[in-house]
Formats: C-alpha cells, sequence, structure tokens
C-alpha cells in the first residue's frame, strides 16, 4: 500500500507491449478502450461545437510533454466542470517525487522522432495503483484544444493525464463536478480530509486561527497538498463571482503558507503590531480571474514589503490565476478546505512513522446471523447496526494519534447510469481489553465519523491505551457495496476483522463448553497502602485472572488512588471458580504486590458494581490490606448477550 506499491495494468493494457507492438510496425498507437469518438466525451449531452482529434504533432511543429518541468502555472480548466481536478493537478505540480509516480520514466515518454503516440500514467484507485494507458488524439474545436492545456502551447502532459482520468471514469463529462480529496487521493495514496471553515469559529477565535494556520504549514512542510473552495447557495450561485475576484463553487489550489516580515513598514499599525503577518498563496485553474483585495497582484500593500522580502516569496504580477492574500482573508472567504495527508511512504521525509493497516470488505445481505449478513446500518438502527463488519484493534501506547479512512468504490465511472456513492461512516467503541468474538451489545462510544454520501470518510482521533472496534457501515441497513477500510498508528495495532459470534468447541475435543460469560470493569481503588518508607504513592495495575486467562490493565501512576476503568471478558466453564483481580506496583527492578481481591460473579444479566476488600495471597490469604477494589460484573448464560 506504500508508496513504491505494485501497479496494475487499466482493463489489461499493458504499455510496454503495446508501445513495441506499435514501433515494430512503424505505426502510432490508436487506443480502442477509448477511441476518439463523441462518446469518449459526454454521455447526455452534444460537444460543444464540431470535434476534431488531433495528435500534438498536428497542433504545434514540436510538440513537448513538458517545456522547464512541471509547475503549478502549467494547468489550466478548458470547458469541462473539473476544476476540482485541474486544482489537485497544480497543488501536486509543486512536488516533483509525486508527480514521477504518477508520470513514470517521464523523460522516456518524451516527444521525439518517431514517437509512437503512447502514453502511460497512474492513479491510485481503492488501494491499489492502476497504469492507464493512452494514445494522445486530444479533442479540439477549431485547432484548439478543448479541456485542460497548459499556458505553453507546445506542452501537452496537462491534457494527455487529463485524458487517462477520463478514460479511467469513463468518460470526459464524469469528471464534472467532483471532490477535490477525491483528486488529491487519486493522485497520491494519500488520506484526505475536508475542513469546514464556515464552522470552524476561526473568524472570531484568533487560538483557533493560529493552531490551523500552524497545522497547515506544518503539513505542507510535510509535502501535505490542498485545496479550497466556497460553496454556493444555490445552483445560480455557481460559477458567480465575488466583489473581490473570487469563483464560488469553483476549487482553487494552495501553493504557499508563509509568513511575511513588515516590521517598520506602514502596515505594522494596521495588522495591529504584528511584526509578521500570516499569507497564503493559491491558484485558480482557470489561469485568471484573481483575488482583487489587500495583497492582490500589484496592490498598494506591496509596495510596502521590502524588495528582499518579496524576492524571498517570488513574487510575480501576472494575470495568471495565481495570487497572494492574508490567511484572515482567506478565512473570511473561502468556506471549505480540503487536506491530503501524505503518508505511510518512503520517499518523502516525514516527522512521524506510521503503521498501516488495510481490510477490504463489503457490506452484504444473506442468512439472518450468518456471516454472510453484513448490511446492519448506522448507529441510529440499534436493532440491525451491529450486523455490519467488525474490526478490532490495539492502542499500545498510553496514548497515540490515529488516522482512520474509509473508501467506497466511485460510483462515478457508472455515473451516466444514475448510480449515486452511499451515505457511509464509522462507529468507534473501547472494549474489553481480551476481546476476540463479534460485539453483541453497543459498548461505549469512543468516536463517530460524519455520514456523507461521499468516496471517503477521513477521522483522526486521539485514542488513549487499550482494545477497540470499528464498525464501518453504510447509512441505511440492507444497502450493499464493497469498502476500503485503511488505518494508521505509531504502532502495528494488531487489528483483525471478529468473525466468530462466541467460543466454539469441537465436538471431537475433550475442553468443556463455555457456559456463561462473565465481564469484570476494574473501575478503580481507594487508599491504597504507601508503597516506600517515604510515603511513596503507587504506579499500580490490576491483573484480573479466570480460568488460566489474564488481562492486564494500564499503570496509574503516582497515586493512592488509581483509575483504570478497564474490561475483561471471560467465557467460563467452571462458573463457581472466583475471578481474582491482583493489584500491583510497577517498579523498575521488581513489580511489587499490594494485595488482590476474588469475586465468584454468578448469573446476573445487569451490571453490578460492588466495593472488594484487598487481601494478602499465600499464606497471607487471611490478611487484610490497605484499599478498597471497585469493580462492575455482568454474568449471562447467553454468550452473545455482550
Amino acid at each position: 500500500m506504500g508508496f513504491f506499491s505494485k501497479h496494475k495494468s487499466f482493463q489489461g493494457q499493458n504499455y510496454s507491449k503495446l508501445k513495441k507492438g506499435c514501433m515494430s510496425r512503424g505505426e502510432k498507437f490508436s487506443d480502442p478502450k477509448f477511441p476518439p469518438h463523441d462518446s469518449s466525451l459526454y454521455f447526455s449531452k452534444q460537444p460543444p461545437g464540431v470535434v476534431t482529434w488531433k495528435r500534438p504533432q498536428e497542433i504545434v511543429d514540436k510538440p513537448q510533454l513538458f517545456i522547464e518541468g512541471v509547475s503549478a502555472k502549467d494547468v489550466t480548466q478548458g470547458q469541462l466542470g473539473n476544476c476540482w481536478y485541474v486544482a489537485a493537478c497544480a497543488t501536486l505540480a509543486g512536488v516533483k517525487e509525486l508527480w514521477h509516480r504518477v508520470i513514470p520514466d517521464y523523460k522516456d515518454q518524451e516527444y521525439g522522432d518517431l514517437h509512437p503516440g503512447i502514453f502511460r500514467f497512474r492513479f491510485w484507485r481503492f488501494g491499489e495503483w492502476l497504469e492507464v494507458v493512452v494514445d494522445d488524439l486530444l479533442p479540439t474545436i477549431d485547432g484548439q484544444l478543448i479541456f485542460s492545456h497548459s499556458r505553453e502551447k507546445g506542452e501537452f502532459w496537462c491534457a494527455l493525464l487529463e485524458k487517462a482520468y477520463a478514460k479511467l471514469h469513463g468518460s470526459y463529462e464524469a469528471l464534472e463536478g467532483g471532490n477535490l480529496s477525491d483528486a488529491l487521493v487519486d493522485l497520491t495514496s494519500g488520506v484526505s480530509a475536508h475542513l469546514d471553515l464556515s464552522i470552524g469559529g476561526y473568524t472570531d477565535d484568533f487560538e483557533k486561527r493560529k493552531q490551523l494556520f500552524k497545522m497547515m504549514t506544518k503539513e505542507m512542510d510535510e509535502h501535505a497538498l490542498m485545496c479550497c473552495a466556497i460553496t454556493p447557495h444555490s445552483h445560480e450561485e455557481a460559477e458567480m463571482r465575488t466583489s473581490v475576484g473570487l469563483v464560488k463553487g469553483h476549487a482553487y489550489g494552495i501553493t504557499a503558507c508563509r509568513k511575511i516580515n513588515i516590521g517598520d513598514t506602514g502596515l505594522f499599525s494596521i495588522f495591529k503590531g504584528a511584526q509578521k503577518v500570516r499569507m497564503m498563496r493559491l491558484k485558480n485553474p482557470w489561469g485568471e480571474r484573481e483575488w482583487n483585495g489587500a495583497f492582490s497582484d500589484g496592490s498598494p500593500e506591496w509596495s510596502k514589503v521590502s524588495a528582499s522580502e518579496r524576492q524571498r516569496l517570488g513574487l510575480t504580477f501576472e494575470d495568471d490565476g495565481e495570487f497572494w492574500m492574508t490567511f484572515e482573508d482567506f478565512l473570511e472567504n473561502f468556506t471549505d478546505l480540503s487536506i491530503c495527508f501524505l503518508i505511510n511512504t518512503k520517499v518523502l521525509s516525514f516527522s512521524k512513522t506510521w503503521h498501516e493497516t488495510t481490510f477490504f470488505d463489503a457490506w452484504t445481505i444473506g442468512v439472518r446471523g450468518h456471516n454472510s449478513d453484513r448490511a446492519g446500518g448506522c448507529p441510529n438502527h440499534k436493532d440491525t447496526f451491529l450486523r455490519n463488519p467488525q474490526y478490532r484493534f490495539d492502542i499500545k501506547d498510553e496514548t497515540d494519534d490515529v488516522i482512520f479512512q474509509l473508501m467506497q468504490k466511485d460510483a462515478r465511472e457508472h455515473k451516466q447510469e444514475g448510480l449515486q456513492n452511499l451515505v457511509i461512516g464509522f462507529h468507534i467503541m473501547k472494549v474489553e481489553e481480551n476481546r476476540r468474538y463479534r460485539v453483541h451489545r453497543i459498548h461505549e462510544s469512543v468516536a463517530t465519523s460524519d455520514y456523507i454520501r461521499t468516496r471517503s470518510i477521513f477521522l483522526r482521533e486521539q485514542l488513549k491505551e487499550g482494545r477497540y472496534v470499528i464498525i464501518p457501515t453504510s447509512f441505511k441497513p440492507e444497502e450493499t457495496g464493497e469498502f476500503l477500510l485503511r488505518m494508521f498508528a505509531s504502532r502495528d495495532p494488531d487489528a483483525k476483522e471478529l468473525i466468530k459470534e462466541q467460543p466454539k468447541v469441537p465436538w471431537y475435543s475433550c475442553v468443556k463448553k463455555p457456559v456463561m460469560v462473565t465481564t469484570i470493569t476494574v473501575k478503580n481503588a481507594n487508599n491504597l497502602e504507601k508503597q516506600t518508607a517515604f510515603g511513596g504513592e503507587a504506579d499500580s495495575y490490576c491483573i484480573i485472572k479466570c480460568e488460566g486467562e489474564s488481562v492486564r490493565t494500564p499503570v496509574d501512576k503516582k497515586t493512592c488512588n488509581p483509575k483504570w476503568n478497564t474490561t475483561a471478558i471471560f467465557y467460563r466453564t467452571k462458573p463457581e471458580q472466583p475471578i481474582t483481580i491482583e493489584v500491583w506496583n510497577n517498579n523498575m527492578l521488581m513489580d511489587g504486590f499490594i494485595g488482590q481481591a476474588e469475586v465468584t460473579a454468578p448469573i446476573n444479566p445487569s451490571y453490578v458494581q460492588v466495593e472488594l476488600p484487598l487481601f494478602g495471597r499465600r499464606k497471607e490469604k487471611s490478611v487484610e490490606k490497605e484499599g478498597r477494589l471497585v469493580i462492575q460484573v455482568y454474568s449471562d448464560d447467553d454468550l452473545t448477550s455482550i
């Protein structure tokens, strides 16, 4: 799944074999899988004129794939409503290593004498890199490219890459109207998040603004890709230009986050004594129609910024769609921000190394109670929710920053059939430390993602040490579809799908069948004994023991009144045997025993909280120790009751 993962040929077309065949025959490649017909352009309307498919040699004398490399300024949108894709391309253009993944062996693909007219590009789709082969027949009207193109007339990487992306989706029209985040993921294999700037309180809260800019700067330094847009309030507002020159319903690439020095300038008083101003550089894929407010091209504010500072920013005043604005103006005007985090790759250097876990699965309808019955809908549907696929994972550090992404197969390629993506999301619960079977009762909720009709859902969450279960779902029960669940954590979370409903003993085994299930929650202890002659407080933890199985709680440090809130589950064959809870002090050389308690936990299918005295062990089993242990107990002879 990493950056150098193997690729798969889209539609079975092998680039090397096709290229070799064309060169041996001395002919140019013409793609039968995406022919130069109107059907490859639109499926619901007619082209805006008489379309002629031309090769670059028929448009200019000396075509080139690249002219002086790749730049965000290259990409210009054509007569197609795919600014979401074009903005993502412009944003990606600044990261050379990533372009080499999307356009492999770019030097070998460059135009030259007797070029066979075949190109290859790679996109990340649903967990794998797909290599898409295209010919270089491009749609034109009156000799001009009608879709995406470069500002340099002789440069064609923009048009060819767009053609490959259109082929991936079935037609050019399928690219009209889309999600910035989806394009960023397709071009990087990263994980993309969406922020609604209109509800974040950023315009009013200085600290929130400060933290958001800090995060954006940090992620951009680590090669995260960003785009933004202004949500129109109605269909009529789409593509409407605001009084400050920005276009509603239109995607802009973010190409830089910087602070500029304004000390000793006339701007010092305007920005309330600040020595530096937070600035954003944006790119309009149209290559024109720029911001006309403060710090726009040629605005008087720039004359008060030193020449050295302008040079450091690489400032130019061209009608090229690229412009600067203050971070405050950015938050005041834009409503949506998409950030694509490039994680778990070996190409770029990052401050944190992530461990990636992936599951390919599906929501399916089957016989009730069978493992094919896996389409229960969101948590609103309490009677069916737990029928969905379930995955348990462990957080092994005291706390960890964990990233989750749920993706479904993109319905865009079936757009002409009227298909839509499902409304999807996921729910995370804290469960017993030794949970190995499917959950049958909703546990403590830790986090729930948004539920949106979109290709992918993102959530970043700080989780404490322990075991969790994540349940990906569609919004309604009985909705079917394939999905990919990705999880990134600092350490291997040992994630596994929960398939079995309960323990099953083979008929030939001499092992007794469990007759009841018990959960023990060790909540806390009060007034534990001091652990040193100097009155030192304990770094205490518990070990819960039942029929040969042990579960350990995390350590609660430096307190005589520790809180653990840790639960263990046991499937018991000998219900008459008591369950033991030992309390220990965590030491550098050898842990010290503090005390233990026992509980029989008979059948009682409701939660009962009890406070237990602590005793010694072995010869001191009847000696009562300092402190009391608070636990919660549940027992039932229905093994699927919890």
